[in-house]
C-alpha cells in the first residue's frame, strides 16, 4: 500500500491528468482495469467556483474504486483556496496543483509551468490550497522552465514546507514541450532533495519503461499519461508488473466492450453532439492500440471514417464490425 496523506492507494501508479483526455468516462475504464488512481483534467479554482458548466463537467467523479482526484490550475492564491474548498466539498480524496503544463495558453496566462518561475507565488498558491482544504494536497511540475533554469527541487523544498504530501515530476522542461525523450535521471535530485514521496512521469508507456524511470530517478512511482490513451487498463497493468496489485489481462472483447462502454458513458455525460466530439480521440487511440497489440495493419482510413460519424449508435456498430471482423481474419 502506498500513502498520500491519509490517503491509501494500492500502489503508487497514477493515470496523470489529461485535457481534454482524463474525464469521468476515461477515468472510470482505468479505475476498472485496475489503475491504483486517477487523475481529473485541470480545471482553474475561479471557473470552478463560477460554476461554467464545462469546468464542473471536468471534475464529475468517475464513482470508482480508487481515490478521486481533482487538479487545480491558476495563479490567484484566493481563487486556489476557494478551488480547494469547493474539491473537498465535491468529494476530492486529493487535490493536485498544476505547476506543470506547457502549453501556451496556460503558460501564456502565466499558470501551469510558468509558475516555476517565480517560485515566491508558487509559494503563495501551495500554501493557500493547503489552507483550503483538510485533503492531502499535492503537486506536479517539470524540471524547470528550461535548462538554464532546473528548478524542480527547489520548488519541491518549497512545497513540502508549505504541507504539500507528495511530487510528480515530468523528465521535461516546459520549453522541451513533448520532443526529444524525458530525462528520469533529472528527476533524481528532486528526490534527494525532499521527504516526500516522489513521483516520475514522461515517456512511461510499458512496465519496461516504468521501471527504468523508478531506477533512474529513485521515485517511488511512476505517472503514465498518453501512453495510456487508448489502452485504459495498461496503468492497472503497470501496477501488477511493479507492485503486484490485482490485474487480469482483458481479452479482445473484454477492450472492445470498454471502448463501448466509454462511448456510452460519454454521450450520457455530454449529450449525443458533445459526447461523441469528446470521444473520438479515445476512439481513434483505440483503434491504433487495437491493431498494434493485435498484429494487425493500421487501419487508417476505418479510423477515420469512425471519427466522422456523428451518431452514437452507428459509432457503436462501426467499431464491433471493424474490429471484430478484422480480429477474425487475424
Amino acid at each position: 500500500m502506498f500513502l498520500v496523506g491519509d490517503v491509501q492507494l494500492a500502489a503508487p501508479v497514477f493515470l496523470a491528468p489529461m485535457s481534454g483526455v482524463t474525464d469521468a468516462p476515461a477515468r472510470y475504464e482505468a479505475d476498472r482495469f485496475g489503475a491504483p488512481a486517477v487523475v481529473t483534467e485541470m480545471v482553474p479554482g475561479a471557473e470552478l467556483a463560477r460554476e461554467h458548466e464545462e469546468f464542473v463537467r471536468r471534475v464529475a467523479p468517475h464513482n470508482g474504486e480508487g481515490p478521486f482526484i481533482i487538479q487545480l490550475a491558476g495563479r490567484d492564491p484566493q481563487w486556489m483556496r476557494i478551488g480547494a474548498e469547493l474539491s473537498e466539498a465535491a468529494g476530492a480524496d486529493i487535490i493536485d496543483i498544476n505547476m506543470g503544463c506547457p502549453a501556451k495558453k496556460v503558460t501564456g496566462g502565466q499558470s501551469g509551468c510558468a509558475l516555476m518561475r517565480e517560485p515566491g507565488l508558487a509559494r503563495q498558491l501551495i500554501a493557500a490550497t493547503v489552507a483550503g482544504t483538510k485533503r492531502p494536497v499535492t503537486v506536479k511540475m517539470r524540471l524547470g522552465w528550461d535548462d538554464a533554469t532546473l528548478n524542480a527541487p527547489e520548488i519541491a523544498r518549497i512545497a513540502e514546507g508549505e504541507g504539500a504530501q507528495m511530487i510528480t515530476v515530468h523528465g521535461r522542461t516546459r520549453m522541451q514541450f513533448y520532443e526529444g525523450h524525458a530525462n528520469w535521471s533529472r528527476i533524481a535530485p528532486v528526490v534527494e532533495s525532499v521527504s516526500l514521496p516522489v513521483i516520475a512521469n514522461g515517456d512511461i508507456v510499458d512496465a519496461a519503461s516504468a521501471g527504468e524511470a523508478m531506477k533512474d530517478s529513485g521515485a517511488r512511482g511512476v505517472m503514465l499519461g498518453r501512453g495510456a490513451t487508448g489502452r485504459p487498463w495498461r496503468v492497472g497493468e503497470i501496477s501488477h508488473a511493479l507492485f503486484g496489485t490485482p490485474y487480469t489481462a482483458p481479452s479482445a472483447d473484454e477492450k472492445l466492450a470498454s471502448m463501448l462502454a466509454q462511448v456510452r458513458a460519454s454521450v450520457a455525460l455530454y449529450g449525443d453532439r458533445l459526447g461523441i466530439r469528446v470521444v473520438r480521440k479515445h476512439v481513434a487511440a483505440f483503434v491504433d492500440a487495437w491493431c498494434e497489440d493485435h498484429g494487425l495493419a493500421p487501419m487508417d482510413d476505418t479510423r477515420v471514417a469512425l471519427c466522422r460519424l456523428d451518431c452514437p449508435n452507428a459509432l457503436i456498430d462501426g467499431l464491433v464490425a471493424a474490429l471484430s471482423s478484422r480480429q477474425a481474419a487475424a
